[in-house]
């Protein structure tokens, strides 16, 4: 659907080009958004990278393991209606370590097949289950603490210090966190 709209905007945009006779300032537009695309990803793809072999030695490691073994009594805890060691609590463990990271694309397969996984342990099987939307409500609140992302747009754009928004951004991810959390609650106790 949203393909279908940007498509839209995009036909009405150079139609209006063409009628208002601006069709060479759409075409330079054109260019340079390729250019920008092109110098975007050249100054993040490198950084992505980065940590995401970060953390594919961090999980080589044993480390993922770990940090999902400190995160067990909180999951356990959000997630009653998971049986005790299954391995959705792997991915889902997973896939908010590598989000705090601020590897969002990294945590997409995490994310993907924690829900596959929450999905067999569903009774109805058109209809997300309670453990379903706590999951995405976490997933999409998005807390972060290295907001890798954030800081190689900053660094592309030549911010003089692209990290100075390293604590506003732990402090509006996990007030959304705690807010989508709390809010999940009150309409679970309310659908109930």
């Amino acid at each position: 659907m949203i393909n279908k709209i940007w498509a839209f905007f995009i036909i009405i945009g150079i139609l209006y080009g063409f009628l208002t006779g601006n069709i060479d300032l759409i075409n330079k537009e054109i260019i340079n958004s390729a250019k920008t695309a092109l110098d975007m990803f050249l100054t993040i793809f490198p950084i992505i990278v980065l940590w995401v072999g970060i953390m594919a030695i961090a999980k080589e490691s044993g480390l993922l393991d770990k940090l999902a073994k400190m995160l067990s009594p909180l999951l356990t805890f959000l997630f009653p209606e998971i049986p005790k060691n299954h391995e959705s609590f792997g991915f889902i463990s997973s896939n908010i370590i590598v989000n705090i990271f601020g590897l969002g694309s990294a945590a997409t397969p995490f994310g993907l097949k924690a829900m596959k996984s929450l999905q067999e342990l569903n009774q109805k099987k058109d209809t997300a289950s309670r453990s379903m939307i706590t999951f995405l409500v976490m997933n999409t609140s998005g807390l972060s603490i290295v907001p890798t992302t954030v800081i190689s747009l900053r660094m592309l754009h030549g911010s003089s210090n692209p990290t100075e928004v390293i604590l506003p951004i732990i402090l509006a991810t996990t007030a959304a966190t705690v807010f989508g959390l709390i809010m999940d609650r009150i309409v679970a106790k309310i659908k109930r």
